[in-house]
Formats: structure tokens, sequence, C-alpha cells
């Protein structure tokens, strides 16, 4: 019901705005109540029935109207700019932002809605150009704008705008030499600026978006890829606290990263929100570094000073205390998420296993009348397990199941390709069993595609190495010199000491 409100809104909104445009515009077809309804109900349905439910978040509904609607006005002003240049209705809407619309909503919410944006902001443009150049603007719209979403779907660093605007523009430039429209430049006064506006017109639309990204992503909540490989800086203040506080949850966080993204790109999810989020996903250990198995010295172990009850919570803390530590730097609501989410409300089985041996034993002595049965503790699978959510979208599983398979593959004394690969199904399938997948939207398919990258990065990481022979080592000229200087001394000593021998007297037998 959220969403037909937001549709009914959105449309009384687009016909205003199409009755002022279409009134500063002479010649515009205009747009009549029953266009724009005819524009919309194919467009309500195509939303509900043809777009899978997890792209289609009412913030979704009201994004593509908002970007349709900064797309429509951007029409309407190179419209009006045109005409009061006197340039022909046919040429101007090859200057048109065809692709302002669809660059913003791939940018922001995917290639999916961004086809949906192009196709319905075309439609709705059509009425704000003269009845005679209709069909040519909704093929020019329609072509550029599906251009432009498809150099900027994989878009990861914002100069490369500028290079999509170069084919947007190129594009434009085409329908140009198609339409016939080059007499309009070689018969002006400026033909050069007339020949090259096409492509200057589709820069200028790159740039725009560009410019409108941010805003749009703090209203709406949404973060683009640019942004994600911008919040994954390694010199972030956290992950600096992290690298000297506690190095090996630095180091841990890093191969659940590289574990997460990988598994991310074999089911075409988010792999860079994956990356970013798993450098984060730990950081509730800075309040104890000391107490997790990964930075704790050997030879002191502060749990054996403490119950397996009073572990557990200690192990159970870090999740609220990253929560906490997230929420003060100002993290992105999304690594809020995953943080609370990475273990679900899994059990703390090893701390679980110890206080279930402890109660034995205090039995045992209980029977024996060497204990009271008040010291008997009370153990149940609650006390021991996380406080939850459980994963509630698919990268918030993948991550999950990356810091388990990472922290158990450590464990392996002598990893082999059917260790590792025995090791990550039987962690998926305990997963499963302990119905940790079950609020996240993972298919048994995309599992099968998370478990074979799991495996392949892990041996990647764990492979063996060559024993390499140690070479020969050369003496320098130095050694060498040395080397003779000594043997020369040596030879000289023995000199010395055969010639100061002494030859003995020969014994005269007298009694001879």
């Amino acid at each position: 019901m959220v969403g037909l409100g937001l549709f009914v809104s959105a449309f009384i909104g687009i016909t205003v705005l199409m009755k002022i445009l279409g009134a500063n515009l002479p010649g515009a077809t205009g747009a009549s109540f029953i266009f724009t309804a005819a524009v919309f109900l194919p467009a309500a349905v195509h939303w509900y029935l043809s777009l899978p439910a997890d792209v289609r978040p009412n913030g979704h509904v009201l994004l593509v109207f908002c970007a349709v609607v900064l797309h429509l006005a951007a029409v309407g002003v190179v419209l009006s700019y045109g005409h009061h240049r006197g340039w022909p209705p046919s040429y101007t809407l090859l200057l048109v932002p065809h692709a302002l619309g669809p660059v913003i909503l791939c940018m922001l919410a995917g290639r999916r809605i961004s086809l949906f944006g192009a196709v319905y902001a075309t439609l709705l443009g059509s009425c704000l150009v003269p009845p005679d150049t209709i069909l040519p603007y909704i093929a020019t719209g329609l072509s550029v704008g599906f251009v432009g979403v498809y150099v900027t779907q994989r878009i990861r660093r914002r100069s490369r705008l500028l290079t999509s605007g170069l084919y947007i523009g190129a594009a434009a430039s085409i329908f140009m030499v198609l339409f016939s429209q080059t007499s309009v430049a070689l018969n002006s006064d400026h033909q050069a600026l007339l020949f090259l506006s096409p492509l200057l017109s589709g820069i200028l639309t790159a740039m725009l978006a560009g410019a409108l990204l941010p805003a749009l992503e703090s209203l709406f909540q949404m973060t683009t890829t640019i942004s994600w490989l911008e919040l994954g800086d390694l010199n972030h203040p956290l992950m600096k606290r992290l690298s000297i506080e506690a190095p090996g949850t630095y180091h841990h966080s890093l191969v659940v990263a590289n574990l997460a993204e990988a598994a991310a790109e074999s089911i075409a999810a988010n792999a860079s929100m994956c990356r970013v989020c798993a450098y984060f996903h730990d950081i509730g250990k800075l309040t104890k570094p000391e107490y997790f198995i990964e930075n704790m010295d050997p030879d002191d172990n502060p749990h054996d000073d403490l119950t397996a009850r009073m572990s557990a919570l200690v192990l159970i803390a870090h999740v609220k205390d990253g929560v906490d530590i997230a929420i003060k730097h100002g993290l992105n609501s999304r690594i809020i998420d995953v943080i609370e989410q990475h273990h679900g409300n899994s059990l703390v089985y090893f701390f679980y296993r110890r206080a279930l041996d402890q109660k034995k034993e205090i039995l045992r002595l209980v029977e024996e009348d060497k204990a009271r049965e008040d010291d008997v503790p009370e153990v149940t699978e609650d006390g021991f397990r996380y406080p939850g959510p459980r994963p509630q979208f698919k990268e918030a599983a993948i991550i999950s199941l990356a810091d388990a398979v990472e922290s158990a593959s450590r464990t392996l004394a002598k990893p082999s390709l059917t260790r590792v690969e025995q090791l990550v199904e039987e962690i998926v399938r305990n997963r499963i069993l302990d119905h940790q997948l079950d609020e996240c939207d993972l298919t048994l398919a995309e599992l099968g595609d998370i478990k074979a990258s799991f495996v392949k990065t892990l041996m990647s990481m764990l492979h063996s190495r060559i024993h390499y022979p140690k070479a020969p080592r050369e003496e320098t000229p130095s050694e060498v010199a040395r080397k003779h200087a000594k043997e020369a001394r040596e030879s000289k000593d023995s000199e010395g000491s055969s010639g100061s021998t002494k030859p003995q007297p020969t014994k005269v037998n007298h009694a001879a």
C-alpha cells in the first residue's frame, strides 16, 4: 500500500511539473492528464511484475521519481534554451541530457532500475517536444540512455565519469548524423561549437550526475560503488588502531575481505560493499583485544582465570562494542548492519562445551560430598548465543560465512583440497542447520557458488611452498683477501717452525 501511495504521489507531482514545463515551451505537444496516466499505469505494472522484490523497496520508488523529475527539469531547461537561441527542435533534442536520469539511477540503484527509469523518463519527456520530433526524441532518448547505463554500470572511480560522458556524447553525435542535423552546424557561424555540442552535452551530463550523487546518496541512504571504495581506505583511523592494538584481528579482517569479495562476485552481489564491511566487522574487538585467540599471548591466556560463562560474555560483547564504535565514528549504516549480523544468534560452542564439562565435574564433586548442590551452575544454550539478528541480506550472510571459514581454516595442519572442501562444506551445512541463513535471500545455487569460491581462495592462500636448496654464497673480495692473508701467515709459521728445529746428535755406542 505504501508503494502504491508513492506511485500516486509521484503521478500527481510529475503531471504538475509537465504542465509547467509544457506551458513554457512553444510548440510542445503538452502533457495531458490522460497521457501521464497512460505512461504511469504500465510503469506501475512493470515495477511490480517484472522487477524482483529485492530491487524495488519503497526507497527506490522515491529515488526513481526524484531522478525522473531532475531529468525532465533538465530536458525542459535545454529545450527552452535551444528555442531562445533559434535552433531547430530536431537539433536541440540532440543536446538534451538523455542519460542524466539513467546514469544517476545506475550509480545508486543498479542496472535494472536505471533501464526502467530510462524508458519511462523518455516517454514522459516526449510530450515536451513538437509532434514531428516525438519519434526522433524517443529513439535518441532510449539509445543514449541505454548507452549511459552500459558505460556507468561498473564505474569504480569518479574520474571515469568523464570517460562515460565521452561515450554518451559520442552516441548523441551519431544520432546527429543519422537525423541529418549536421546542416545546422554547417550553416552556423560557430560550426565547430555546434558540431561538438552533442559531445559536450554528454560530458556535462556525466559531470552533473557526479555532482548530484553525494546529495542523493545522503538523502536516500544509499552508497555507490565509488563511495564504497572510498570508505575502504585502510588509512581510516579505526583500521590503523586495529593494526596496532589488535594485529591478529586486522590480518583476519583482510583475509575475510578477500574471501567475501570473491564470493560476492561469484553470485553478482555487491563485492565492494562486502570488502569494506569485512574490514570493519570485528572492530568491537578493540575493546578487549587480548581476549581473542588471534591476538592472544600463548603463554598468558586470560580465559584461564574466567568461568566459561564470563568468557562467552566477553566474546559476545564485541558485537555490541563494534556497533557503538561504528556509530561513534559515523560509519555507513550497512557496515553497522553487518557488525550486528555477522554472528547472527549462533552458539559460542567452545565455551558452551567447557561450561557443560565444568558442570559435569561439579556434579561429580557433589556426589562425592566435596561440593554443594548450590554450586552447580545452570547452563543453557541461550546464555551462550550471540544476540543477533541473523543475516538479513546476501552480503551480510557472505561475510558471516567467510568469517567462520577463515577462522576454521587456521586449524588445518596440512591443508589439502579435500580437507578444505570438507571444512567449507561442514561450516555452511552447520549454519544452515542452525537456521542462520533463514532470513537472507541466498539460494542453494548461490551457496554452491560461494562454497566453490571459498575453496578456491583458501587454496591460493594456504598453498605449500617448494623447499629450495641454498645456493653457494660467493666470497667477497675482502673475504678472499683475508683468506689469502691467513693462508700466507700459516705457511710462514709452518716454515719458521721447521727451520728452527736443531738436528739431534748421534749417539755412539762405546760399549761396542
